[in-house]
């Protein structure tokens, strides 16, 4: 069952690359969150897409918005990929892909993991949503474009 637009995001727990439990509810009140998962840490359109996420981090931020990265990478290869391109923001370990499968978010061609953006209002609530497995630049603009909204 995919999260769409309207619907509450389901909550989940999941470690960062710090090797901390971040939970999502925990964001609910205090800030919107935009909630991107990647196919894999250190390729080149993965990289890209978040290289784009940092360049504009500080103008989410600023805004009130966290970014958070999802992917199925371990832990450890989340702090190596964040620490060479100097990530700032959150990378989650959804080893497994549970948190994607509960998102619903759809694989490329049968095999690649997709590549979604949901941007989550204060409240929890699902306000946006952009698949594009190409457009990297195209996640960071949309998600800017709608938290500068809510």
């Amino acid at each position: 069952m995919a999260v769409n637009v309207g619907d509450t995001a389901p909550d989940f727990t999941l470690t960062s690359q710090n090797g901390q439990s971040v939970t999502l509810s925990d964001f609910r009140g205090q800030k919107s969150v935009v909630l991107y998962f990647y196919p894999k840490d250190d390729t080149p359109g993965c990289t890209a897409e978040s290289c784009a996420f940092r360049d504009r981090y500080t103008a989410f931020t600023d805004i009130g918005a966290e970014v958070i990265g999802i992917s199925g990478d371990s832990a450890s290869s989340h702090q190596q990929f964040a620490q060479k391109y100097n990530l700032p923001f959150t990378l989650l370990s959804d080893e497994g892909n549970r948190v994607r499968k509960l998102y619903g978010v759809p694989t490329t061609l049968w095999v690649l993991p997709g590549r979604v953006t949901y941007v989550i209002d204060k409240e929890g609530v699902v306000r946006h949503i952009f698949d594009s497995q190409l457009d990297f630049q195209g996640h960071v603009n949309e998600a800017m474009k709608i938290v500068q909204e809510i």
